[in-house]
This record gives C-alpha cells, sequence and structure tokens, in this order.
C-alpha cells in the first residue's frame, strides 16, 4: 500500500469517527452513552492528530524532527486534557468543575506547537554564526506563564472568582489562538509552493479550531454545555481537520532558500525585552488595581519579582552566551584576516603581527647563550619557476590549482614551528624558527625536491607538468658576534637577494646568502650599511630536475 492510499484512509477513519458523533448526537438521548461515545471520539482524534505529527517526526531528520515533535506535544497536551474530561465524565460521572487544575493544559498546548513553527522549518538553516534566540523564546514562554499566574491563578485558588477567572481565560486563550495564527498566516504568505499550500491548510484549521473553542467555551460559562452536545461537533471535526494536515505534510522539506537569522533574532530580542520591560508595570498595576485583595495583591508583587529574578537569570546566561560567541567571532575573523584565502597559509599580516615576538625570542637565545642548534631564525623565499607560462598556457585556475598544491608540499617539509607564508603571488616565505643556521640548506634541499619531484595536475584528467622553484635565504642574526647589528629587514632583503641570483643562474636551485668569515665589517662601520652593501658568501645548492610531459 503507498503511502499516498495509507493517507486516505487515515483521514477517512478520522472522518468517519466525526461522522459516529454526529449520528450519535442526533439519534441517542441526552446520557452517559452520549457523552462516552463523545469523549472517546474527541480523544480518538486527538491521538490520531497527535500519531500523524509524531509520525512524520520520525520519519525526519534534524531540526525538522524537532518541528514536528513539538507539534505531537502540542496534542499531547490536548489529549492529556481530554482524558481528564474523559476520567470526570465517565469514572467519577461527575461535572467538570468550572475551575480544575487541568485548564492549563489547554492554554499551554499551545506553546510547543508555536515553537516548532519557530524554527521555520521550510528554510534552510544559513551558514552565518547567528541563531535563532533559544533563550529569548525561553524568556517569552516564562512570560506567558507569569500571564496566567497573574491573571488566572490568584482568582483559581487564592481568591476565587468564577467571574475574573473565566474573563481571564478567555482572553488569554484568545490570545494563544492569535498568535497561532498569525505565525501561520505570515509564513504563508512568505513561503512558495508546496510549503504555502501546508501552511495555508494549517492557518484555516487552526482557525476553524479556535472558533470551535471560543464557542464550546462560552457555552460552558453559560452553563449551556454538556458532553456530547452539539457543541463538540466542530470541536471534533477539527481535530479530524488537524490529522488531515499533517499528513499532507508528508514528504515536505527545506527549501533552498536560506534563514536570515539575524533579522528574526532581532525581533525574537525585542520581543522578549517588551516582555521584561513589561514586567515593572504589571506590578504597578497589581498595586493600583482596586478590584484584588491584599493576599491577591501581595501573591502578584511576589510572582512578579520571582519572574524578575528569573528573567534576569535568563537574560545574563543570554548575554555570556552572546559574548562567547563574541569571542568566537572575533577569533575566527583575526584567523581570516591573517591566512591567505586560496592557500591557507598564512599571509603577510601574520608575519607582522608575529615577528617582532620570533626576533626577540632570537635575541634574547644569544644574549643567554642558549643552545646554538636552536636560536637561529632564518628566512626562506620561495618562488614558483616560470608561473606565467602556467597562466598562459592552462588559465588562472589551473595556476591557482598549482600555487595551492605548491603551498601543500612546501608545507610538508617544515616543522610545525616554522611559519609558511603567501608573500604575494607565486612567491612564498619560510620563517624557520629555533634552528641551526648550519642546516639551512637541508631544508632548502627538500623543499626544492617536493616541489619538482613530482607532476602538478593540472585540472583535467591526465593533464599534469612538472614545476620548479627557486629559493633564497639568509639566517638572522646576520652577525652572531653582534646580534643587533643588523636588523630583520635587511635580513629577508638578503633572503631576496638571494632569490634573484637563484633565478639568474638558471633557477630551480637555493642561494643562501651568508657573511664572510674572514672579511666580515665591524660593528661600527655596520651601522651605516644596509643589505646592498653587506659583504656576503653565497651557498648555492642545486634541486633535481624533471621531464614535462608533451
Amino acid at each position: 500500500m503507498d503511502l499516498r492510499n495509507h493517507s486516505k484512509l487515515w483521514v477517512g477513519a478520522a472522518v468517519f469517527f466525526t461522522a459516529a458523533l454526529i449520528l450519535a448526537c442526533a439519534i441517542l438521548p441526552r446520557g452517559l452513552a452520549r457523552i462516552a461515545i463523545s469523549d472517546i471520539v474527541c480523544a480518538l482524534l486527538m491521538f490520531s492528530a497527535l500519531l500523524a505529527f509524531a509520525q512524520n517526526g520520525f520519519a525526519s531528520k534534524g531540526r525538522f524532527r524537532v518541528f514536528w515533535m513539538l507539534q505531537a506535544a502540542g496534542w499531547g497536551l490536548w489529549l492529556s486534557d481530554q482524558v481528564v474530561w474523559i476520567i470526570w465524565d465517565l469514572v467519577l460521572q461527575k461535572k467538570m468543575p468550572a475551575m480544575h487544575p487541568a485548564d492549563i493544559l489547554l492554554l499551554v498546548a499551545g506553546v510547543p506547537m508555536l515553537a516548532g513553527l519557530l524554527l521555520r522549518p521550510h528554510l534552510q538553516p544559513s551558514k552565518s554564526t547567528a541563531r535563532v534566540g533559544i533563550l529569548d523564546f525561553l524568556l517569552l514562554m516564562l512570560w506567558w506563564l507569569y500571564l496566567y499566574v497573574f491573571f488566572i491563578i490568584c482568582w483559581q485558588y487564592l481568591s476565587p472568582n468564577q467571574a475574573f477567572y473565566d474573563h481571564n481565560w478567555d482572553w488569554l486563550s484568545v490570545a494563544s489562538f492569535l498568535v497561532l495564527a498569525s505565525v501561520l498566516a505570515v509564513f504563508w504568505r512568505t513561503s512558495s509552493g508546496a510549503w504555502r499550500t501546508f501552511y495555508a491548510r494549517f492557518c484555516a484549521v487552526a482557525a476553524f479550531n479556535g472558533i470551535a473553542f471560543y464557542i464550546l467555551n462560552q457555552a460552558i460559562e453559560r452553563d449551556v454545555y454538556f458532553t456530547g452536545s452539539w457543541y463538540d461537533i466542530p470541536y471534533a471535526a477539527s481535530f479530524a481537520a488537524f490529522t488531515a494536515v499533517a499528513l499532507s505534510g508528508r514528504g515536505l522539506s527545506p527549501t533552498d532558500e536560506t534563514r536570515s537569522d539575524s533579522a528574526y533574532g532581532s525581533w525574537l530580542a525585542t520581543a522578549a525585552m517588551v516582555a521584561v520591560l513589561s514586567l515593572p508595570v504589571m506590578a504597578l498595576s497589581a498595586l493600583l488595581s482596586s478590584d484584588a485583595s491584599p493576599r491577591v495583591e501581595r501573591f502578584r508583587i511576589i510572582a512578579t519579582l520571582a519572574t524578575m529574578f528569573l528573567m534576569a537569570l535568563l537574560i545574563f546566561v543570554k548575554h555570556h552566551r552572546l559574548n562567547q560567541e563574541l569571542k568566537r567571532t572575533n577569533s575566527v575573523l583575526q584567523e581570516a584576516s591573517l591566512t591567505d584565502p586560496l592557500t591557507g597559509v598564512r599571509n603577510r599580516r601574520y608575519l607582522s603581527a608575529s615577528i617582532e615576538a620570533d626576533i626577540s625570542q632570537t635575541l634574547r637565545s644569544y644574549a643567554d647563550s642558549n643552545d646554538p642548534r636552536t636560536r637561529d631564525l632564518v628566512f626562506y623565499l620561495i618562488d614558483a619557476d616560470n608561473f606565467k607560462e602556467i597562466n598562459d598556457r592552462f588559465g588562472h585556475d589551473a595556476g591557482d590549482r598549482v600555487l595551492v598544491e605548491m603551498s601543500r608540499r612546501i608545507s610538508s617539509c617544515v616543522r610545525l614551528s616554522d611559519v609558511l607564508v603567501r608573500w604575494g603571488g607565486e612567491e612564498f616565505l619560510i620563517v624557520s624558527r629555533y634552528t641551526d643556521r648550519r642546516d639551512a640548506t637541508i631544508l632548502a634541499a627538500r623543499v626544492l625536491a617536493a616541489v619538482a619531484d613530482t607532476p602538478f595536475v593540472l585540472g583535467r584528467p591526465g593533464e599534469t607538468i612538472f614545476r620548479t622553484c627557486s629559493i633564497g635565504w639568509a639566517a638572522f642574526p646576520w652577525l652572531t658576534n653582534d646580534p643587533e647589528a643588523i636588523d630583520y629587514e635587511e635580513v629577508l632583503n638578503l633572503a631576496d637577494q638571494g632569490l634573484r641570483q637563484a633565478k639568474q643562474s638558471g633557477k630551480n636551485r637555493a642561494v643562501g646568502m651568508a657573511p664572510p668569515h674572514r672579511n666580515a665589517p665591524g660593528p661600527a662601520k655596520l651601522d651605516t650599511l644596509r643589505s646592498s652593501q653587506l659583504p656576503v658568501e653565497i651557498l648555492a645548492i642545486a634541486g633535481p630536475t624533471k621531464q614535462s610531459p608533451q
């Protein structure tokens, strides 16, 4: 049996039970049989709606499942109230009291339904870090329960008053239905396709249920209602309609449209703040009320203060979460500002932010006579050879792939303590920390081999090319006997000179720049020299050669 036929049978069963109730009201005399049929049919139809929504939840995942399950939870509350009615009608065979504790079940049944709708299941979650404010929603729900305590509980227990109880319960009930129907109407107007149809049906049935419930409740307050009366028919029919709505939602999935969490979160936060600011007004109204006894007045003030304390606690938690989110966002933004977006390695801004600490650490190591094998800082400038040829022959996408792969290969050669920086274009910089300048050629040879040994894939299957790179390097401090004589910018310039010499010497090689052992100028003379004037000793090594396929 396919899903469509299964749904038709389910809806048909709900219609059958509704027809049975109509027939019982028309044929049977007022009595226990008629009461039993009405109570049981209403309970079965409520359970049918609950099961239909829950079954959609079991067939879904993630946020979409939560939406369906919250709808089912609302029906669970409604069914619980109906069970209380059945106990009074069929077990105790007494009239349900006008002010019963179970009344709150009907008033809060819409809360989980509204919570599910506010997840906006028809939209995809956004990729931004903005989140729907669950704490703002909790503030609104706490405010809603506070209204029940403020306007109903005091007339139900502290100073029983049927007229005040009925009046306040009516307008809170109507407000609950209006909010739910309004949200559904907004989603109906703003959605499209199958979701628009679903929300239209949901909104129409919710309005029908609200009207039927209001009429039935007015009959109860006028003492003209009895279980099994004609007032039960539209009320029960709305439950059957909810089953049809749930079944019509099978197969729905979020659309490709993305949520605008920032605007939505702002609206929710504003509503929550309005709720918080209303509490002092409510407390003032309790003090100025002329129809409340001192006992009710005191209870309302205590309830207001307790709610204000709980709301303040939620606001504190919210601000703490916002601060943590802000720290995470700032950390992500800072990381992004220090990272090259194409290759994922560090950028020049990172070097500017970190180099002074590296220089200071190196100078301290020399001042403290630390192990010479771990106190040098070596700069390697690396440039891809003949890179323009790749862009001209194969396009810039292929060039980008080569750069990404080259950065990966270079990264595989360095230590965790080293830093790889995209210096610009097809040029990279390695800052090798805590190293020994005497071993500088080892890393240079490793990089030359890593780049040249394996062909680069350009995009299309089988389209590869061998590439090489050129390297220039220099160590800081330039003079080990006077570490502060030449600053690191000049050492970087020397590494750049080495790179130029590597290019001019035929490429695919590394050229190191070092001070000559015998002819180094004294410290006084060095104060006036720049990298272009410094005497140097050139240390060169050649890389491996591979032939690109034609």
